[in-house]
């Protein structure tokens, strides 16, 4: 299984967001620890799965319901 790892600065430039909107506001509610990113070796950077980002990006875009993102990193689908 190939996966591209990037990291916050790659990403960004990838779906046009600024990095620290990807820090701030999806890191942990959007985009998930384990699923979307990790930490190597327990350190603080952090790389970005693209594959798994860029599928959840378009099946985000052709689902029509409102999802809250719950605290245990789980989504309530209203």
């Amino acid at each position: 299984m190939n996966e591209t790892y990037l990291t916050t600065e790659e990403l960004s430039q990838r779906i046009k967001y600024d990095p620290r909107t990807i820090r701030d506001r999806l890191k942990d509610s959007v985009l998930l620890e384990g699923v979307h990113y990790f930490r190597p070796f327990g350190g603080r950077k952090i790389l970005y799965i693209w594959e798994t980002i860029e599928q959840d990006m378009y099946k985000q875009s052709q689902e029509q319901s409102v999802v809250i993102p719950m605290s245990s990193g789980g989504s309530c689908h209203v």
